[in-house]
């Protein structure tokens, strides 16, 4: 006879008042007082304090900042990677075929592989679909860059495609993003568990917030999950270009609710590629590529008048433009475009920036969204590819020097989707042995976390209630605690999405 299930543990009521709580530098304990998901008081500790006959949570003495936001993910793909072959490790064409071939074993007999991250900018040889042929029983293969820009397929699932005559199987861009969705798709509730599952993780790291700019009907998608349930974080769901005119025919806006927790994010537009790919649009050349080739330096994608134009009717109908821009001769024209248009929002990336340009962001009110974990994986490929260039190379320090206003994020699956890494790589500007690579551009912990939060980390009355309670302090904790910061709890509306027993 089975024994009868244990009933599932009652969830913790959400409190009225958090007590002995910490800020962030400062020794003193405070309460906090919440009431419809907002912040209605912040007051000196006293013994005695009483909600309204509420429940209250003792935090004894534990750290509490605002809730921590990602500016930029990409939550199916991180949702999918969690479960892909990972061939990061691999420094080579041939390293990345030995490990697909290992990984694959376990496989049933003709199923897709499908890996990620490899990062082929420094490899000592190229990816070739030829190379991925080797694999056993004509086993279709799809590898993913770690940057999402290239796909290197073989053969086999060339022929999946239709395009089984492709003279080498490496997809770039629009290219490489059809591929992907057409061969690795799953069926629409098995990745919205997956999608909750990746939420859930990061509500666990302290995060209550995020900008998700999956390439896909973003809004369509997140009214699909938001329907089952709300989700464990608030999300802004980005629209792409092919998507506009359904969000104008339904009057969305930039913050419109969608349904609990789920609200209209920007337009995203892209103007280059990116690093790894050497697709970045930058005023000076490649090395070792040829001025006859068309893409010597980087490839445009929706720049000038192109630009201007949606920029225009995206800023008249309410919806913030989200502007992809890399390299220093796109975001230079993004920058163009913002000042033409006449209207606000985000350059996402920022990676390579003329320093005439550093002050420009804060003049146009154009925030800069960086993801500083990038700033540590690519140091060596920029420094090969963008030589005598790098000291304004995710230039943070220098931007927010100018004026700019900075927002940090992972860009999962590039980066994990944890903002202690992203801010221990913004402060340290290395994760390995190896000194800080540009140590002028570093931010401090402070700096870092207020990118991280809103623009500050301190709670005041009529916040939202979303906090992370930390059991460590991240103004004094070393590199080493920051980058794995112990998060006790997350409060998202004034209900915990995560506690630690």
């Amino acid at each position: 006879m089975t024994a009868p299930e244990s009933p599932a543990p009652a969830p913790t009521p959400a409190p009225r008042l958090l007590r002995r709580v910490r800020f962030p530098g400062q020794p003193s304990l405070y309460d906090v007082a919440l009431a419809d998901g907002r912040v209605t008081e912040v007051r000196a500790h006293t013994p005695e304090a009483r909600t309204d006959g509420g429940p209250s949570a003792d935090l004894e003495g534990r750290v509490l900042v605002r809730g921590l936001r990602d500016a930029h993910v990409h939550l199916a793909q991180w949702a999918v990677v969690r479960r892909r072959l990972d061939v990061s490790a691999a420094g080579s064409a041939r390293e990345a075929v030995r490990a697909v071939q290992d990984g694959s074993a376990a496989l049933p007999h003709g199923e897709l592989v499908t890996g990620y991250g490899f990062r082929d900018g420094l490899w000592p040889d190229a990816p070739h679909k030829r190379l991925l042929d080797a694999l056993p029983d004509g086993r279709p293969a799809l590898l993913i860059s770690a940057d999402l820009h290239t796909a290197w397929l073989n053969s086999a699932a060339l022929a999946l495609l239709g395009e089984g005559g492709h003279p080498t199987g490496v997809l770039r861009e629009d290219a490489c993003i059809r591929a992907t969705a057409r061969l690795s798709g799953v069926p629409a509730q098995t990745l919205d568990d997956w999608v909750r599952d990746a939420c859930e993780a990061a509500a666990r790291r302290g995060v209550t917030g995020v900008i998700d700019f999956e390439c896909a009907d973003n809004v369509t998608d997140w009214e699909r999950r938001t329907a089952v349930g709300p989700p464990p974080l608030r999300v802004a769901a980005a629209v792409y270009p092919e998507y506009l005119e359904a969000a104008l025919a339904r009057g969305l806006r930039t913050g419109s609710p969608l349904g609990p927790l789920l609200e209209t994010g920007p337009l995203k537009l892209f103007t280059d590629g990116s690093l790894n790919t050497r697709t970045a649009l930058c005023h000076d050349p490649y090395p070792g590529i040829s001025l006859d080739d068309p893409e010597a330096h980087g490839l445009a994608r929706t720049v000038g008048d192109e630009l201007v134009a949606v920029l225009r009717r995206a800023a008249a109908h309410g919806l913030t433009p989200a502007v992809h821009a890399i390299g220093d001769r796109a975001n230079e024209l993004a920058l163009d475009a913002f000042a033409e248009a006449g209207c606000v929002g985000r350059i996402e990336h920022g990676q390579l920036v003329r320093s005439e340009d550093f002050g420009r962001f804060a003049k146009l009110g154009v925030t800069v969204g960086v993801q500083p974990s990038h700033a540590v994986d690519d140091r060596d490929v920029a420094d090969q590819h963008w030589p005598g260039r790098t000291a304004r190379a995710f230039a943070y320090a220098g931007m927010l020097a100018a004026g700019a206003r900075i927002e940090l994020g992972s860009d999962a699956p590039v980066a994990p989707l944890d903002p202690w890494l992203s801010i221990a790589n913004a402060v340290a500007r290395t994760d390995d042995a190896r000194p800080a690579w540009h140590p002028e551009q570093r931010l401090t912990v402070a700096q870092a976390l207020a990118a991280s939060t809103g623009g500050r980390f301190t709670v005041r009355a009529g916040d939202p209630a979303d906090f992370a309670v930390l059991d460590a302090d991240p103004l004094t904790a070393g590199d080493d605690v920051l980058r794995r910061l112990p998060v006790h709890g997350t409060l998202l509306a004034g209900a915990w999405s995560h506690r630690e027993s």
